[in-house]
């Protein structure tokens, strides 16, 4: 109904939007009875997707589910009606050791009303540091869903999810550690830094392994740039306490390894909060540099309804409150 080449529906033209693209249906040789729908990979633009299926609204069962059917669902997850979603499941990307982690449905039905927050957030950790610029894209993106739900009165959707995508590396300029101080200044403590050398709001500094002698390089994102200032001072000019870093490739297992101007005591110690402050902070301001998907799929529980699909919105709502609080703290 919504790609028919002859729907004039605005609701569900508009609908379009926020679905994995349409290319009809398919059936494979082998079982020509079988039909399947042929839909857009969502992930196909990325180089190592971020991925998370959030299953959405207070209810999985339709209104025609059996007594058996909704004991089942409802005992896989009681919090359901509560908390208005489910995480079925994640992939992150972790640049520090180029592999995923992945988290199965039982991960997300461990998560109760005060983890689900925490949960959630695992899935925007790069390794490094939590992606901000990918939750407020996120939430603009869920934002748009729950108008559109908002606004229509002739479908309810059950047992329906919202895929998350995401890019986990970080295709950037690189600029290496041991050139950049790296602070916050509305963050790190007074006396800390010297010259009025900052650099301010760094969030996607990702490791890579770099050819040239050996380095490690530090990724940073184009539509953070802005925010960066670099200094070139030589490292042994610089006062002990400051945040000079040279990181180098040790060929057993990339260590990080620390220049005249910091100890590997320090690093471990006073310094790496500092690092960590300035890693998880991000400004709302770059979420439009993210690269993010978000599209409604799993369709085999929608109804024609004359109501506002209230379950849904209820779990759009909550789960927007979540992702804000992510934000936010």
């Amino acid at each position: 109904q919504v790609y028919d080449s002859d729907c004039c529906d605005s609701i569900l033209l508009e609908l379009r939007e926020y679905l994995p693209k349409y290319f009809g249906v398919w059936s494979p040789p082998t079982a020509p009875n079988d039909m399947y729908l042929k839909l857009e990979d969502v992930t196909r633009k990325f180089n190592k997707p971020c991925i998370m299926d959030v299953k959405i609204g207070q209810k999985s069962y339709d209104p025609y589910a059996s007594a058996e059917k909704i004991q089942q669902q409802v005992s896989k997850y009681p919090l359901m009606e509560e908390i208005g979603f489910l995480v079925l499941g994640m992939r992150v990307y972790h640049v520090s050791s180029d592999s995923y982690e992945t988290q199965n449905q039982h991960y997300g039905r461990s998560l109760t009303k005060e983890t689900v927050k925490d949960g959630i957030s695992k899935f925007f950790h790069s390794g490094y540091c939590l992606r901000k610029d990918v939750v407020a894209a996120s939430i603009q993106k869920v934002e748009k869903i729950l108008e559109w739900f908002e606004g229509q009165t002739q479908l309810n959707f059950y047992a329906s999810s919202l895929l998350f995508v995401y890019e986990g590396s970080c295709p950037a300029t690189a600029v290496r550690l041991s050139d950049v101080t790296l602070a916050e200044k509305r963050r790190v403590p007074k006396g800390l830094l010297s010259g009025g050398d900052v650099l301010e709001y760094n969030n996607n500094i990702n490791v890579i392994n770099s050819t040239e002698n050996g380095k490690i390089e530090a990724s940073v994102s184009k539509g953070l740039s802005k925010f960066y200032a670099l200094h070139k001072k030589a490292c042994s000019k610089r006062h002990h306490s400051q945040l000079s870093l040279k990181v180098e490739n040790s060929e057993q297992d990339n260590v990080w390894k620390t220049s005249t101007c910091i100890t590997q005591e320090h690093l471990n110690g006073n310094v790496l909060p500092q690092l960590e402050k300035v890693f998880y902070h991000v400004p709302a301001e770059t979420k439009e540099s993210a690269n993010v998907e978000v599209r409604m799929i799993d369709f085999a529980h929608v109804f024609p309804s004359n109501t506002k699909d209230e379950g849904y919105i209820y779990g759009l709502k909550n789960l927007i409150t979540v992702l804000q609080n992510i934000l936010d703290n």
